[in-house]
């Protein structure tokens, strides 16, 4: 069975969110502007931040990171807005040294063509362009910098969090570990990726992303055979995304996990 945790809303965002306005413009300077041009002349702004210390002699975790549907857009800046601080802090560099990329999706698009507000989907035939130009990012990192291939890690809110689970259940072997939060996927396809460490993320008061759609994630790798592990926060909307990325459990977690032979 999933180790499921269910912890109470102790009103500790207002803090976090006044912390992150305090540090405003100075975490941000990690994160290098860049964009990704693929084979057909498509391209995708993104935020880079490498390890403090980059040795190309040494070999780094990925952290891929999908932001929600607010942060859409083309000036490569608002997917910034939620997590990105907390893997920036400096303890946590010292501490993992990894790469984080933060690709931005179009304002007109989704990295999964799925209607969010339903209480299943299936998954599309085809990845969202926005997802086929995530997979290719990845790819073009690998070759440009010295990146561990048993240990790239995704993970996502809300829009992203379907992007997350649309990503491994598309390309189970390519990832070490994700963290979907407040998203859904297709159980159908849980057989795929049930020995895959997965930590889902919801609120159960959630009305944008009804927490079914992580419930009913977690029951199937769980029927599957796996073992994911799932936290609902009591009491919590659709913000789940703050309390995630702001327990240090959740690195601890992120950052023992690499792929298995």
């Amino acid at each position: 069975m999933s180790r499921r945790t269910h912890v109470v809303w102790l009103g500790f965002f207002a803090f976090y969110l006044n912390a992150a306005i305090a540090h405003a413009g100075e975490w941000t300077k990690m994160y290098e502007a860049r964009t990704c041009v693929d084979a057909q002349g498509d391209n995708s702004p993104y935020r880079l931040m490498r390890p403090s210390k980059y040795d190309p002699a040494q070999k780094y975790p990925l952290v891929v990171f999908l932001h929600g549907a607010g942060e859409r857009g083309s000036d490569n800046e608002a997917q910034l807005k939620w997590g990105m601080e907390d893997f920036a802090a400096p303890q946590l560099r010292e501490k993992y040294p990894c790469f984080v990329v933060a690709p931005q999706c179009p304002s007109e698009e989704k990295w999964v063509n799925v209607d969010w507000t339903l209480s299943s989907h299936s998954m599309p035939e085809k990845p969202a362009n926005a997802m086929r130009l995530v997979l290719e990012l990845i790819e073009q990192l690998r070759k440009e910098f010295s990146i561990d291939g048993d240990r790239l890690y995704i993970t996502g809110l809300s829009m992203g969090g379907y992007g997350a689970w649309d990503a491994i259940q598309r390309h189970p072997n390519l990832f070490a570990a994700a963290a979907p939060v407040c998203g859904g996927g297709d159980p159908a396809f849980a057989n795929r990726i049930a020995k895959l460490p997965i930590w889902a993320f919801h609120g159960d008061e959630d009305t944008a992303v009804k927490p079914q759609r992580s419930r009913e994630m977690i029951e199937a790798l769980e029927a599957a055979g796996g073992e994911p592990k799932y936290t609902e926060y009591a009491g919590v909307g659709h913000n789940s995304w703050s309390p995630t990325y702001a327990n240090p459990e959740f690195y601890v977690w992120l950052f023992a996990q690499k792929k298995q032979p």
